[in-house]
């Protein structure tokens, strides 16, 4: 079958669009609250101002579908998740791009190597365009099990490879680009603030360069736009173009459907720290030599999830955690939302089971406690203006959801404040939060065999006043995680 048509992804796959917020825009307004975040591109806290007002364009990178995505990965999109959210609350509609990268992702960041989804097809002997079928419909899964919104499109890089042969074009027309015998490469010298976003020592990786890494590139910072398939590589993915048969750089996706579909000034781009020094740098010096003017406004960069021991999460060493990790050690995916919203985005988190302990046990107790709420609020209640205000403030200072999060647990023991409010505000807080927390039930446990046997000899037993006897049986029940209460008609549990 013919490539052009073989994508299992399509043109573009519509997200959901069913996530709605409250309208407090009003409540907001009469506050004068101002939306402020870290902006990478100035190294500055900015006041958020669309380029079309009440209108946010919002790009995020995303996944590399050759893998499950790791929980470092997942991170970057719970934040993300978080600022969208925010963002509508403020009162903004959202247009939210996604990409999934199904071709041009090399295993080097420095253009070479293999293409990830090319390596994954070889070592796992199957279809390329089916691996990248199935771990997307994976990763769609891994949001769903976190809350985390779904962009408004999804759009493959496959599906649009004229769009990126169109922009290389542009880009040669303008005098950008060299060919060498594996590639069209973007000339970075001729785009003079290239090492300004990154803060690049140009010199010094010029110095440092390895000799025989590329011998034909001009400059050590320039990049693929387009590769040429190597003869006898067989490849499953690949295009003609005017310079040959061959598949699209990394970087070139993202420019190509950022401006398709958000046009020639985006106001947010979204993506993981790794990403500033090459992917993003890169977008930018090709993006703003195409349009001829400054491209984003916002960038904003979620830090890395460690592991113990200062150890960076990486796919390609096999050293990464995923959400079935998780799921086999007992944990509740949504633990792990809780557990991020503790920490600011653009800090490195460090990954610990015994944090991740903790936040089950914190997420249980505020379960508890919500359906306490839920059962005693017998009427409908209005959200508190005074942590409503607290909460919102904190939170348009650059995503401070730590704070947030601590001044929910603060009016949850606030006693001056009514059961019916804190439910109707807890519920309002959890539009940004994403906990479920209005979907909290009563567990029920179901009482099997053995505890009804137990339940039998303890009964038998303070019949028979061998209280330690039934003080053992006791012991066994709550160790079975159940609550033990003592009743006219017997032993009864919760």
């Amino acid at each position: 079958m013919d490539s052009n048509n073989k994508s299992l992804l399509g043109k573009t796959i519509a997200g959901n669009d069913e996530f709605k917020v409250t309208d407090i825009s009003s409540f907001i307004k009469e506050q004068d609250l101002k939306f402020c975040i870290y902006n990478t591109k100035s190294r500055k806290v900015e006041e958020i101002v669309p380029v079309t007002p009440g209108k946010i364009g919002l790009y995020a990178c995303g996944p590399t579908v050759y893998k499950y995505a790791h929980i470092g990965n997942l991170r970057t999109y719970i934040s993300e998740d978080i600022l969208k959210r925010v963002l509508m609350m403020y009162g903004y509609k959202v247009k939210h791009i996604m990409n999934v990268t199904d071709v041009g992702h090399l295993v080097s960041d420095a253009d070479e190597g293999e293409d990830k989804m090319e390596k994954s097809a070889k070592e796992m002997n199957m279809d390329a365009w089916e691996i990248a079928k199935y771990y997307f419909d994976e990763f769609r899964r891994d949001m769903k099990y976190l809350n985390i919104t779904e962009p408004t499109i999804f759009t493959p890089a496959t599906g649009h490879i004229d769009e990126q042969i169109q922009l290389v074009k542009r880009l040669e027309e303008k005098g950008y680009t060299y060919k060498t015998s594996d590639g069209v490469y973007f000339d970075t010298s001729k785009f003079p603030k290239y090492a300004d976003f990154g803060q690049i020592d140009v010199e010094g990786l010029q110095s440092g360069a390895r000799i025989g890494v590329n011998d034909e590139k001009k400059n050590i910072t320039d990049f693929a736009l387009w590769k040429f398939s190597k003869d006898g590589e067989n490849r499953q993915m690949e295009w003609p173009s005017p310079w040959g048969i061959g598949f699209p750089g990394w970087h070139i996706e993202c420019s190509a459907m950022a401006i398709k579909y958000l046009g020639e000034y985006v106001d947010i781009h979204c993506g993981g720290s790794e990403h500033v020094k090459v992917h993003h740098t890169n977008e930018i010096a090709q993006s703003e030599s195409y349009l001829e003017h400054e491209w984003v406004n916002y960038w904003f960069h979620t830090d890395w999830l460690i592991l113990e021991g200062n150890e960076k999460m990486s796919k390609s060493s096999d050293n990464y955690l995923t959400i079935n990790s998780l799921i086999e050690k007992g944990y509740d995916p949504i633990v792990y939302r809780y557990y991020c919203l503790n920490a600011g985005y653009n800090k490195q988190l460090v990954f610990k089971w015994e944090g991740m302990d903790s936040a089950k046990t914190s997420l249980s107790r505020l379960y508890k406690k919500v359906l306490e709420l839920k059962k005693s609020a017998n009427a409908d209640g209005k959200f508190n203006e005074k942590y409503t205000l607290q909460f919102f403030t904190s939170l348009f200072d650059d995503l401070n959801v730590s704070k947030s999060l601590g001044l929910l647990w603060n009016m949850l023991s606030d006693s001056e404040v009514n059961d019916r409010d804190k439910y109707r505000t807890v519920l309002l807080f959890d539009e940004i939060l994403g906990l479920n927390l209005s979907d909290v039930k009563e567990e029920v446990k179901e009482i099997t065999e053995e505890v009804k046997i137990i339940i039998a000899q303890r009964d038998e037993a303070r019949r028979n006043k061998d209280y330690k006897m039934s003080d053992e049986l006791r012991n066994k029940l709550v160790s079975l995680g159940y609550k033990v209460l003592d009743t006219k008609e017997g032993t009864k549990i919760e």
